[in-house]
């Protein structure tokens, strides 16, 4: 039952996760709160704009002159893509250096990749900082011109490696070529989809079916949709003439276009939908499609019996080609599946995937219909499931209310209903109706669940209660939480609910989340606490963001200082003495949250955002700050804030 759920549910997937986003805690959201005060002029904004900009460019100077005198490869070729992203509006020619350099770069790495063997306390596998260089290079290029990205990627492609063997036998490889193609096709789509449909034939031709081609169908049908019904006739028959049981990326990329549904015809009134995203190909490339899936898995093999009359199994379905035999539980041989066990294996799991598409089957091809939920039947896959996905499918489309949510859960399979409640509850709050949350959460949600969500309702009661709400009284309810984290982040979800109609209540509110964090941390936790406050503060009083930042950069100055006698025993941050700006572990990640930080805060006041980023004593900390501020400058609007005093 597992299979079944893992592709007959995919959609659905899909079509939740966007709802979640929409109905997420307040305290979750970034955007920040408007100032309500008469708006700039246009004159005004245009000269803030130029003025931000000969700031940021002159930072960014700065940051590129540093960084010419970083030792390591990687962190020069870092710096040099930012740089190219950023500039490419105000300075393409020397962007477009920039791009050079750092394809001149990674292409010198590629060519002489680090023998793993002389560094022992080195990153498993040193090669793959080439790979991950020439990703981020070819994907920032794409962002801006599809041809330079294919240049990029022509010039900056790597030997052919042989795959290692062992005595195990052989050792698959990742094709990281093939990957990074699929990626920049789905980037280039919305910039060139006219290339990108070009480019995806020709993979076709290869045998390759990139995933990105619903991408590609789906922009090329704004812009030329002719163009884009021939590409989707194309595509249907390239996956009509493969094997889809020997090939995974044909397998998938049918099974994503039939969930997606048919375009609706001119004169159609009702199509069924199967998931949230838009259909990209036409009805009758569709049916054609279904038709040829259909007939596919109508062959696939009912479920071995179980018991003592199940017959032995020479392995575990998932095993993939490539794996060896080995010794399994209680000593059992395993031995590798033959391609036709595999591809039997993928008959069921696409007619599983099937369950989602039985409305359209029963529109378009309603002569298989039956036979489809007998072969359901035969391999132990109730038919009657797909009929409740299909409905919560319908539930979910656009911005669903609470109300429509919980219809939508009522129909949605056992394993999606809790889910589905709680965003149903959160969307209560977002509307407003704390009873209706109440209401759900007692009816539906779990213990914890409903007893985080009965907080809530709590903090969201006092918000409504605008001028009436007393500091005490919310001291009091805050202090029956039981983490300081639940704390601060209860306070700043009330302090987003009420700054626009209580600005001095939010201030002292934010204060006393900074009571809470002012300490010195003894964890990553504390730090990330830190930043959540420092971040809420921007939008009421910038000052107290840098106060809270302040003494936490001075830690952070400490911990690296320890990290460089640790490296190779308890870190791998410094190589040849120098901080890689991608390491792993949370320090790396911390470093980056500052700078991100700093570059929000930056816009406000950028002069003391520049102070602090200038108090890292290590050069690697200090240009990944500044080069964060840049990007603050350039790519963010500022906070509009109500500063207020204490």
């Amino acid at each position: 039952m597992k299979t079944l759920f893992t592709l007959t549910l995919f959609a659905l997937t899909l079509a939740l996760g966007i709802t979640c986003a929409r109905v997420s805690p307040v305290y979750a959201q970034e955007t920040p709160t408007q100032q309500q005060a008469p708006q700039p002029t246009t004159e005004e904004l245009e000269k803030e704009k130029a003025e931000r900009e000969k700031n940021a460019f002159r930072l960014l100077d700065q940051v590129i002159d540093e960084a010419q005198a970083l030792r390591l490869t990687e962190n020069r070729v870092r710096v040099q893509i930012a740089a190219a992203d950023l500039l490419w509006d105000n300075n393409q020619a020397r962007s477009r250096s920039l791009f050079a350099s750092a394809a001149e770069a990674v292409a010198e790495m590629g060519r002489n990749p680090v023998d793993n063997r002389q560094m022992r306390n080195g990153p498993p596998n040193p090669d793959r900082r080439s790979v991950q260089l020439r990703q981020e290079l070819v994907l920032a290029a794409a962002r801006h011109d599809a041809q330079l990205a294919y240049q990029l990627l022509a010039t900056t492609k790597p030997p052919a490696q042989i795959a290692t063997t062992d005595q195990r036998g052989p050792r698959p490889q990742v094709n990281a070529e093939e990957n990074l193609e699929q990626m920049l096709l789905s980037r280039i789509s919305a910039l060139d989809p006219k290339l990108a449909a070009q480019n995806a034939e020709q993979m076709m031709e290869k045998g390759q079916f990139p995933r990105s081609l619903t991408e590609v169908l789906g922009q090329l049908q704004r812009q030329d949709p002719e163009a884009a019904a021939k590409l989707g006739d194309k595509t249907v028959k390239k996956l009509q003439a493969t094997n889809l049981f020997a090939n995974n990326q044909a397998a998938f990329l049918a099974q994503t276009l039939l969930i997606m549904g048919p375009r609706p015809a001119a004169n159609a009134t009702t199509t069924p939908a199967t998931s949230g995203r838009a259909p990209v190909l036409e009805q009758s490339a569709y049916v054609d499609l279904l038709g040829t899936v259909v007939d596919a898995v109508l062959k696939a093999a009912p479920a071995a019996p179980t018991g003592s009359q199940a017959t032995p199994r020479r392995g575990p379905e998932p095993m993939r080609r490539g794996v060896v035999g080995g010794i399994g539980p209680g000593g059992n041989i395993q031995t590798q599946p033959s391609d036709a066990q595999m591809e039997e294996n993928a008959a069921r799991r696409m007619l599983a995937g099937l369950q989602a598409t039985l409305p359209v089957i029963d529109q378009y091809l309603p002569s298989k219909a039956a036979q489809v939920r007998q072969k359901l039947s035969e391999m132990g896959m109730p038919a009657n499931s797909s009929l409740s996905v299909q409905q919560t499918f319908s539930a979910l489309q656009g911005n669903p209310t609470s109300d429509a949510l919980v219809q939508a859960a009522a129909m949605a399979p056992t394993q999606m209903q809790s889910r589905l409640y709680q965003q149903a509850a959160y969307k209560a709050l977002e509307e407003g109706n704390t009873d209706r949350a109440r209401q759900i959460a007692t009816d539906h949600l779990q213990a914890n669940q409903r007893e985080n969500l009965m907080q809530r309702i709590t903090f969201s009661e006092m918000a409504q209660k605008g001028e009436g709400a007393r500091l005490d009284e919310i001291k009091q309810s805050i202090a029956r939480l039981q983490s300081d984290e639940q704390k601060i982040d209860m306070l700043i979800q009330l302090t987003r609910e009420i700054e626009k109609t209580n600005t001095k209540l939010a201030g002292q509110l934010l204060e006393e989340a900074r009571q809470i964090t002012n300490r010195r941390a003894t964890n990553y936790g504390h730090l990330e606490q830190q930043l959540k406050v420092a971040h809420a503060f921007a939008t009421i009083d910038p000052a107290r963001s840098f106060e809270v930042l302040d003494p936490a950069i001075s830690q952070l100055n400490e911990l690296i200082s320890a990290a460089t006698v640790l490296n190779g025993f308890e870190v791998n941050m410094f190589r040849d003495g120098e901080m890689a700006f991608q390491s792993p572990g949370g320090l790396s990640g911390m470093l980056n949250r500052f700078g991100e930080e700093l570059g929000f805060l930056a816009i406000e006041d950028l002069e003391r955002a520049e102070t602090l980023a200038g108090r890292f004593q290590f050069t690697e900390p200090r240009i990944m700050a500044r080069l964060a501020i840049v990007q603050g400058l350039v790519q963010r609007k500022a906070p509009r804030t109500a500063r207020i005093g204490f």
